[in-house]
């Protein structure tokens, strides 16, 4: 592949003293040990187990071994010179059965890891929601029930009185419009659901009990900075013709606004996208105010950009992508585009909201064809991918955006989801068979970077 860019001149000063740094991870991606010390099955345990559901048959039951080696991979970021720690807390180890009786050997756990992170000199961030949902409450309907609120609210709870008095940032929910669309409609993702009726009561009980959770721990901890993260892509219309300018508006409006929009007091883009018009059935009296929250932050989660053209035959959006492969653009693993003016052009977007105090990068990164010679990693590719959306940062900034912050996607190699251990995000290398841990090129150069 050729360099992405060339000569580029960026360095940390440029973003000023205030500027967030940090790296994200998941619980579920990392950690493993799914059974141990009463840690109830979560919907991706079960979803994982299915035949043909994950790439290659990978399973997560060891993963990156997080959950035994957390001090390790703490280290590590230590030694990276990054600040901050974006990781999520498993409902099912706090709550094995979703409600009802707390673990408390989850609860020491995630005390260890923030302790040492803390005696690391390491900011926590803790995402409260990162995909696995208890499996004993998607017995119940899950994000379809409207129960969900409650369950929801009482393990915010928890965890705000267990961790509430180190942790200070918080992260309500990771990428609604994923976990949605992907486990609900088209059943590609945990917990492999389908269809528009399943799709259209779990985006209303997403909203609810994301604004519902805010509400908890704003009362539970009044100076903490609580935030929510949402995924995004740029979007442009395949040609000048109507049509495809129409399909790019409905599909910008499921992927980039279906979620923020609301929770921001604006209701959902029902007029751009009137399929959201069936969700009104699901509203109940003082549904309107429940469902926006004033975040001290909103986390945008940029990877690419999606060019998109009118299809008759895609049902509610009338809308289909045209395939980056198919558009002899360069690509990650993942079959991405990489086109690092994406994230500039979502910063102006979510930029344009006057509602939003604060936008921070939550996750921004690539998966490539990472090889091992002579225990190093040699991932140029990796790094010239960071350097040119940093720059793109960098100019949203200097523009006057409210952009203050950026992790990156990941620290280590994990089990990304449906695909398994095929795409290496990471910039740390994991040996899955021996769990050796080897820093990257690019994981040295992000330590540099922040020196």
């Amino acid at each position: 592949m050729e360099p992405i860019i060339q000569d580029i001149q960026i360095n940390k000063q440029l973003f000023g003293p205030d500027f967030i740094w940090g790296v994200s991870t998941s619980a579920f991606q990392t950690e493993g040990s799914c059974t141990i010390d009463d840690k109830g099955e979560s919907i991706w345990d079960v979803f994982a187990a299915k035949k043909g559901k994950i790439l290659n048959g990978d399973s997560p039951a060891v993963a990156c071994d997080f959950y035994n080696q957390y001090q390790k991979d703490i280290d590590i970021v230590k030694q990276l010179n990054i600040p901050n720690f974006r990781f999520s807390i498993s409902w099912p180890r706090i709550f094995p059965n979703g409600t009802g009786d707390i673990s408390q050997a989850g609860i020491k756990y995630y005390n260890r890891v923030i302790d040492y992170c803390i005696q690391q000199g390491i900011e926590p961030w803790i995402t409260l929601y990162h995909w696995d949902l208890p499996q004993a409450l998607e017995f119940k309907g899950g994000w379809t029930n409207r129960e969900i609120i409650d369950w929801f609210s009482s393990y915010v709870a928890a965890c705000a009185e267990h961790f509430g008095d180190r942790v200070k940032h918080w992260m309500i929910m990771n990428e609604p419009a994923v976990f949605t669309g992907a486990g609900y409609f088209m059943g590609i993702h945990a917990p492999g659901r389908t269809g528009i009726k399943q799709f259209l009561p779990a985006i209303h009980h997403v909203i609810l009990s994301m604004v519902a959770g805010a509400k908890v721990l704003r009362s539970i901890l009044p100076s903490a900075k609580i935030g929510t993260t949402f995924s995004c892509a740029h979007i442009e219309p395949f040609s000048d013709k109507p049509k495809d300018i129409s399909a790019a508006k409905r599909t910008d409006a499921l992927i980039n606004r279906l979620f923020i929009e609301p929770v921001l007091g604006l209701g959902y883009p029902i007029n751009d996208l009137p399929v959201l018009k069936g969700i009104e059935k699901y509203y109940e009296p003082g549904d309107e105010d429940n469902m926006n929250f004033d975040f001290d932050f909103i986390g945008i989660q940029n990877y690419t950009r999606e060019i998109v053209k009118y299809s008759f035959l895609t049902p509610y959006i009338n809308a289909s992508l045209v395939k980056a492969e198919e558009r002899n653009v360069p690509i990650t693993v993942m079959k991405w585009e990489i086109y690092p003016a994406a994230i500039y052009n979502m910063i102006k977007k979510f930029n344009e909201y006057p509602q939003i105090k604060k936008i921070i990068i939550t996750e921004n990164g690539a998966a490539f064809h990472d090889t091992l010679n002579d225990c190093k990693v040699e991932d140029v590719n990796r790094t010239e991918y960071l350097q040119a959306n940093l720059q793109q940062v960098l100019k949203a900034k200097n523009e006057g955006c409210k952009i203050d912050g950026y992790f990156i996607w990941t620290l280590t190699d994990n089990f990304e989801w449906a695909e398994g251990y095929h795409p290496r995000f990471g910039l740390v290398y994991i040996d899955f068979n021996t769990q050796q841990r080897i820093i990257k090129s690019s994981g040295h150069w992000y330590g540099d970077f922040l020196k």
